[in-house]
């Protein structure tokens, strides 16, 4: 996919997308086999949590189709199936180089307010698919 802000909007309708089979058909056509999401900087409460307990920040990763699979589901559940929220694209992509693409996100409620967002950098394939996606929480 050469389109880089296709890409994202794809990416983020996979996020938003209701039908469990039409985001299992958007992972596939999105992500390598093998990709991987790290979530870069977890949640405060969970980097608190693991510094009371002696450990580093933990990495958050889902490597793998099905994980990611799973990933994007619980998300939808928690975000978007309620009624309360979407993600939508708040800047347009940018190539960094040339198999890597960045955007930011916001999650959004029904009016439109944001009440969240991020950075996406999507590293890709030879085919143009998703091989990483560091992705940062909190970025405004």
């Amino acid at each position: 996919m050469t389109n880089i802000n296709e890409l994202a909007d794809r990416y983020l309708a996979m996020w938003n997308e209701p039908d469990a089979d039409a985001r299992r058909k958007l992972i596939t056509e999105l992500w390598a086999e093998d990709g991987a999401q790290i979530l870069v900087d977890p949640p405060e409460d969970l980097r608190n949590a693991a510094t009371d307990l002696n450990f580093p920040i933990p990495v958050l990763e889902v490597r793998g189709r099905h994980a990611l699979e799973r990933r994007v589901e619980r998300a939808y559940e928690m975000f978007v199936a309620p009624g309360e929220h979407r993600f939508v694209q708040r800047s347009p992509a940018t190539r960094l180089l040339k198999n890597v693409v960045a955007f930011t996100w916001s999650m959004v409620t029904a009016d439109g307010t944001a009440v969240g967002g991020g950075l996406d950098v999507l590293a890709l394939d030879e085919d143009g698919r998703i091989r990483t996606d560091h992705q940062h929480i909190g970025v405004d």
